[in-house]
């Protein structure tokens, strides 16, 4: 039986989800971070093996993955990206299952949090206990995007379109964190949202 709550992090791209799992991670909260897992097991031989039989060696240049190529590939071609994920997902799922036993039994980890883009395409949400969906302004999203990873407004349009709609995303959300204020005012905001989940959560497994 769990003693924490899972709390499930979405949003539009660009909105902060990272700002708002490090101010979580902070709190004491444990943070599983789906982008760096999928990285980690990107990284793997056998999963890179994979890759060069699909798509062939340039995608896997002497064995390692060539994140960019990939990308390329899976964000034009929608069955592409559904072939990837059949192959990662399931690594990451046995992953993430040891972390979440091990962090549940830590009595200095308040809460899990499973920091995801694809969190709900992906089923997720049915293991969470309370889901954030983190929003800002289209126009500070891009900003951001553009600063950090030299991204257009073509290029956010492409991977977004590859995930379920910001509105969507809120429906299926029991809080939303609005990332549109100064850098100050978010981590209040978030840390209101974290207490709350705590205590609901404490309330219903008394």
């Amino acid at each position: 039986m769990r003693s924490k709550p899972i709390i499930g992090l979405v949003g539009s791209i660009g909105a902060g989800k990272s700002t708002v799992a490090a101010i979580l991670g902070s709190l004491g909260a444990g943070v599983i971070d789906a982008d760096r897992e999928a990285h980690r097991e990107l990284a793997c031989p056998e999963v890179a093996a994979t890759l060069a039989r699909w798509w062939g060696d340039a995608v896997a240049p002497g064995g390692v993955v060539d994140r960019a190529a990939v990308a390329r590939i899976v964000f034009a071609d929608a069955a592409q990206l559904t072939r990837l994920e059949s192959l990662l997902y399931p690594r990451m799922a046995r992953r993430r299952a040891e972390v979440i036993e091990r962090w549940n039994a830590d009595p200095a980890v308040r809460a899990i949090v499973l920091d995801s883009p694809k969190l709900l395409e992906a089923g997720l949400d049915g293991e969470c206990d309370a889901i954030i969906c983190v929003d800002a302004p289209p126009e500070a999203r891009l900003a951001r995007l553009a600063a950090a990873r030299g991204w257009n407004a073509a290029e956010l349009d492409r991977r977004a379109n590859s995930q379920i709609s910001l509105d969507e995303k809120k429906a299926k959300s029991d809080y939303i964190v609005s990332n549109n204020s100064s850098a100050e005012a978010l981590p209040a905001q978030v840390e209101k949202v974290f207490e709350e989940i705590l205590d609901r959560f404490a309330r219903r497994t008394a």
